[in-house]
């Protein structure tokens, strides 16, 4: 079995010594990736108020880093493969620390949503390195626990994100929120030249660079129409880029399907165990992301916590998911993947549908109830998923492997957004409008008026709009009565639409746990590296 790569390019027949201290050092570099989303959700109303951002601003500062992240991976992927795996570790936590320098000092909008495009590059190359420098290091036997471990590692970030951001706006500004990945970038990048060894496809002469941008345009241009039309409306420009990444995505099929050397073996994916598990991990993911997305905004504007309390909420997911991955390491022998990843799947459905009868007056303990079945359901469900996505790929493909995986996370985590998000926003609009309508806004003229309008626009856009709003009226002795009211009536708007968003994914996690159960063959074999390469 191929594990690394000696200095003179010939394959280590053991495996490689290091191995343990290098897969913290590749958990280190999962972790900012991760982290650079999550931390955005407690950094996000400092930024709100201090760059006067729009609801449009504040949904590509998100998604500027979601967009390269989910087209990208694939290709930087197989080119890791190709030109080294630690080269390319290397070159994604450099690029993602300049983001984040750049991101630390903007002043508008427009530089903070480009210092998150560079992270998104940057991610899109980290994150695929890591997984398959994890499968060339740890032989078969100890591949579960590793990737388990890399498992928890995604929990863990999603939670210390806003912990760790909520700790620094405490005393800085949100800049430091991009600042802290730069000295963790540099010591991941110091530790993987000391631990991580060289890796990378010995066979691997040819790159399809056709396949590559049919791929960037195809996951590119549907992660943008997903985000672009559920948040903002089906235009015409979201149709045509819509068509063209459907067009691009069939072109990419049959361009694949026809290629000596495809970028990604679509027959691979096709297999029942790959696909399957593809399919997982998609809508854990998809799930698990809408959910904090909606338990922030709850924890920050409804119940009043500030950053580094939602942060410290949110941790009991990430023990959660770690206890969750813990388990399946040493069950996945005993009972097999199929069993594991349809527990998770729904055990994580139980969690979100734990919040589907929430009420204004609703306290901590019924989210942390959620936070502890979601976080438990992907522990024990991912590892496995994983471990079967890149066992169904010999040595050579092991960076399109991972690429696979890591853009049906990410793919998933912006469908989870985008979609509940969209359930969430047109309950909570539809709920406080008629306590909007009551307000007596009509009776004043002039400036005043266009000012009441823009409140009650805010207000009417989400609860951290009308937060904010209930703020200004309190402020003010002449609307102060108005505020707590404002406050009582967005919080039992949100409460009803974090009910609307959590059925839609319950629902849409037991189906899906019905079919991956379905997909996913009755006794799995994982091939070694060898099968697959007789395979190939």
């Amino acid at each position: 079995m191929t594990t690394a790569t000696r200095a003179n390019g010939t394959a280590a027949t053991e495996p490689y010594r290091l191995r343990r201290p290098a897969l913290a050092v590749l958990c280190l570099s999962l972790l900012i990736v991760v982290m650079a989303n999550t931390s955005l959700i407690v950094a996000a109303p400092g930024m709100l108020r201090d760059l006067q951002l729009t609801s449009a601003d504040m949904q590509w500062i998100i998604d500027g880093y979601t967009v390269p992240y989910a087209a990208l991976m694939l290709l930087f992927g197989v080119l890791g493969d190709r030109y080294g795996r630690r080269r390319a570790l290397l070159g994604g936590l450099a690029t993602f620390a300049a983001g984040a320098v750049y991101g630390s000092l903007a002043d508008n909008a427009g530089d903070v949503v480009l210092a998150r495009i560079v992270m998104g590059v940057g991610a899109a190359v980290i994150m695929p390195a890591t997984l398959s420098l994890l499968v060339a290091m740890f032989p078969a036997h100890e591949r579960a626990r590793a990737i388990a471990a890399w498992a928890a590692t995604s929990g863990l970030a999603i939670a210390l994100g806003p912990l760790l951001a909520g700790w620094l706006l405490e005393s800085h500004s949100w800049g430091s929120t991009f600042l802290i990945n730069v000295p963790i970038a540099a010591l991941a990048a110091i530790a993987a030249l000391i631990l991580v060894p060289a890796s990378k496809a010995e066979d691997l002469t040819r790159t399809d660079w056709v396949g590559g941008a049919l791929s960037v345009v195809a996951l590119g241009g549907t992660v943008f129409a997903i985000i672009e039309g559920f948040h903002f409306g089906w235009s015409t420009g979201v149709i045509v880029t819509s068509v063209g990444s459907m067009i691009a995505a069939a072109l990419f099929v049959v361009w694949e399907l026809r290629h000596p050397r495809p970028l990604l073996d679509l027959r691979r994916v096709a297999d029942r165990a790959v696909g399957g598990a593809c399919v997982a991990v998609l809508l854990l993911f998809l799930v698990a992301f809408g959910a904090i997305y909606f338990v922030a905004q709850q924890f920050q504007f409804v119940l009043g916590y500030g950053p580094l309390e939602t942060g410290l909420r949110l941790l009991p997911l990430a023990a959660t998911v770690s206890l969750g991955a813990a388990l399946s390491g040493r069950l996945a022998p005993l009972l097999g993947a199929r069993i594991l990843v349809a527990a998770g799947m729904i055990a994580a459905a139980a969690g979100v549908f734990v919040l589907t009868a929430p009420e204004a007056t609703s306290g901590y303990s019924t989210f942390l109830v959620s936070l502890l079945l979601v976080g438990l359901g992907i522990g024990l469900a991912t590892p496995p998923s994983t471990d079967l996505i890149m066992g169904g790929f010999p040595e050579s493909d092991l960076g399109a492997a991972g690429g696979l995986n890591d853009t049906a996370v990410e793919f998933g985590g912006s469908l989870g957004i985008a979609v509940l998000g969209s359930v969430l926003a047109t309950t909570y609009h539809r709920e406080i409008s008629g306590f909007l309508g009551d307000l007596p806004s009509a009776a004043l003229t002039g400036p005043m008026a266009d000012q009441a309008a823009m409140a009650i626009e805010a207000a009417g856009d989400s609860v951290g709009g009308a937060a904010i709003v209930a703020e200004e009226l309190a402020a003010n002795p002449f609307a102060a009565s108005y505020a707590q009211p404002l406050l009582d009536a967005s919080s039992a708007a949100f409460a009803q639409a974090i009910s609307s968003a959590s059925l839609v994914a319950g629902i849409v996690l037991l189906v899906g746990a019905a079919a991956v159960t379905a997909l996913l063959p009755r006794r799995l074999h994982t091939p070694s590296r060898s099968e697959a390469e007789i395979a190939r």
